[in-house]
């Protein structure tokens, strides 16, 4: 087993799911008579879990109770339409591997539902490839905060400090960086270099084989 071991989030880092995800809110809100937007707005509405999506998604003025009937129509229209979009980021397979033939140890992190995380992994991830896969889940804190990310590292046994956390958002940087891991953003994914560049990462790969590299320099 190597010295290091990677934690990564999944959407917009590992996975491409912002068409489907636009697809199911607009549909969503339009069942309601609420106005839709454009798809790339949908890269700032994400990292945050469902709530948040929904929240920033709609009116400012709608009730809870609305919010949560749109979050359960999210949920079961984007149960059935999940794939149609979806794919790896191009490069994603290479560097997997070869983190994988290094002896790396990886784990994915999400803050969409724990169900859903599961699902994609399942359908788009080698079985075994993650010794660990956390998405969101009831009664446990969602990134930033470190716990989940912390209790990761403890399952496979390594140190935070031996520990990378790798991901798209302002979010990801600042689980990494509360878990005492060294943090890697990707330029590829659902938030611009400046925003990832706020956060003063570790590292800002543009390319995903740039990771391996890296993991290469550290040891």
């Amino acid at each position: 087993m190597h010295r290091l071991s990677i934690i990564f989030d999944l959407d917009g880092t590992l996975l491409d799911t912002l068409t489907d995800i636009a697809e199911t809110a607009n549909s969503v809100l339009a069942s309601r008579g609420f106005p839709t937007h454009p798809p790339l707005s949908y890269k700032h509405f994400i990292g945050n879990g469902l709530s948040v999506l929904i929240e920033r998604m709609v009116p400012p003025d709608t009730e809870e109770y609305i919010r949560n009937d749109l979050k359960k129509m999210f949920s079961q229209l984007y149960s059935e339409n999940w794939t149609n979009n979806c794919c790896q980021y191009d490069g994603i397979g290479d560097m997997l591997r070869t983190l994988q033939d290094k002896g790396v140890g990886m784990a994915v992190l999400s803050n969409k539902p724990h169900v859903f995380t599961t699902m994609f992994v399942e359908r788009y991830f080698p079985r075994g490839l993650f010794s660990c896969v956390y998405g969101q889940r009831e009664g446990v804190a969602i990134k930033p905060d470190p716990t989940v990310a912390l209790a990761i590292a403890e399952q496979l046994g390594k140190r935070p400090r031996d520990m990378l956390f790798v991901g798209d958002t302002a979010v990801d940087i600042r689980t990494g960086k509360a878990s005492g891991m060294t943090t890697v953003g990707v330029s590829w994914g659902f938030r611009s270099v400046h925003v990832l560049q706020g956060e003063n990462p570790d590292l800002i790969i543009n390319s995903p084989m740039e990771l391996p590299q890296y993991v290469q320099r550290l040891t």
